[in-house]
């Protein structure tokens, strides 16, 4: 595995960006956008994984840095979550809800290989050396 040396570069990081923008766009195109609070709400829920694993990257601490990688898959649960509601609320269909929901699973589940990843290392960080 090659060393990793700027958040960019993390997989998991441009897959929550990648989300992050697709909500970022249902909140622009669709009806969410006069639902001022929860458009705010689900926004800040998607953006908070990516910002979570950059913040947590930057700590360059490995204990710091599982610690925010648990918050973003935190903040991934959340988003998938709120992801009902937009359905409920007839904001998208079924389909676009289905193909939204299977992705933030699936973020979810890398984020918890990299902590388990993370976990077996002895690495502690530069901040420690």
């Amino acid at each position: 595995m090659a060393t990793i040396t700027r958040f960019e570069d993390l997989e998991i990081w441009q897959e929550a960006r990648r989300l992050a923008k697709e909500i970022h766009f249902l909140c622009i195109e669709t009806e969410i956008k006069t639902d001022f609070r929860f458009r705010d709400q689900i926004k800040a829920a998607s953006g908070s994984v990516m910002d979570n694993i950059a913040e947590g990257f930057e700590r360059n601490g490995n204990l710091e840095f599982r610690q925010f990688l648990s918050i973003a898959k935190g903040s991934a649960g959340e988003t998938r979550s709120q992801l009902y509601r937009v359905l409920d609320f007839n904001y998208i269909n079924e389909e676009k809800f289905t193909t939204l929901r299977i992705d933030y699973e699936n973020l979810s589940g890398k984020i918890n290989n990299f902590i388990s990843y993370l976990n077996k290392k002895d690495f502690k960080g530069t901040k420690f050396q």
